[in-house]
């Protein structure tokens, strides 16, 4: 490792290290539902109209049981619209490249992928999916899995420090208060440095650009339907591409 790769890694470490204890202080009032935090004269409002949206009682605390359904609840309704989302995508607003709908194996694929917090793709975001797919299917689960997974260490928690209760928590609660009191703030405040560093993102269609030097790739060749094409042994049949734009 280069000298700047060893100075990346030493902030990074100090960082997480300074931030620990704040954050870990931070945690314990979001992940309480009756905590106090410096955001609630901006976001208390929205947490309890969310509540009312979906009917959901935030002092009424769950079982393991009821919290473990609500979590495979919410887990398999989301995965179930991505899922449609990607394979709609072509009758679907935000398409200005025309992206074809993405296919039955690739969609279920991605779908469990984002649901679990892997986030493997098996794919070329900016030739595979439109930009309401990213949006609206794939970077939504960015925050409800992350969220899911904070929950569910939280539930855990309680259940070990908790010696004589039936119930561990509210999981609607949680992923709530986890949603507008931790992700979206810090996503906010990245996406404001991004913005000031010059970061585009627009509705626009691609714009193409000469590369300065002409390449010859290999890439995988696909059917009319936009589906990779392999040979009898199951490997995909890759032919040449030049590359002159980008």
């Amino acid at each position: 490792m280069i000298i700047s790769g060893w100075i990346q890694l030493a902030v990074f470490i100090a960082v997480l290290v300074l931030i620990t204890k704040p954050l870990g202080i931070y945690l314990v009032q979001v992940l309480d539902a009756n905590g106090k935090t410096f955001l609630d004269p901006v976001v208390k409002p929205l947490e309890r109209l969310t509540y009312r949206l979906i009917g959901v009682d935030p002092e009424k605390e769950q079982g393991w049981m009821h919290y473990t359904f609500a979590m495979l609840i919410f887990s398999i309704v989301t995965m179930l619209l991505t899922y449609l989302i990607l394979r709609l995508q072509s009758v679907l607003p935000l398409n200005p490249q025309q992206m074809p709908p993405v296919s039955e194996p690739l969609s279920f694929n991605t779908a469990a992928s984002f649901l679990t917090n892997t986030n493997w793709q098996n794919y070329g975001g900016e030739n595979t999916m439109s930009y309401l797919s990213q949006m609206l299917a794939l970077a939504s689960h960015n925050f409800f899995s992350a969220a899911t997974g904070i929950a569910i260490a939280a539930a855990v928690v309680r259940g070990v420090a908790r010696h004589t209760t039936e119930t561990i928590g509210n999981f609607w609660v949680d992923l709530v208060r986890v949603q507008y009191y931790l992700l979206l703030p810090i996503s906010i405040i990245y996406a404001l440095f991004l913005v000031s560093q010059g970061c585009i993102q627009n509705f626009k269609p691609y714009d193409t650009a000469k590369v300065v030097e002409v390449q010859t790739v290999q890439v995988p060749k696909k059917d009319d339907k936009g589906n990779p094409v392999t040979d009898a042994k199951g490997n995909p049949v890759m032919v040449p591409q030049k590359v002159d734009t980008q």
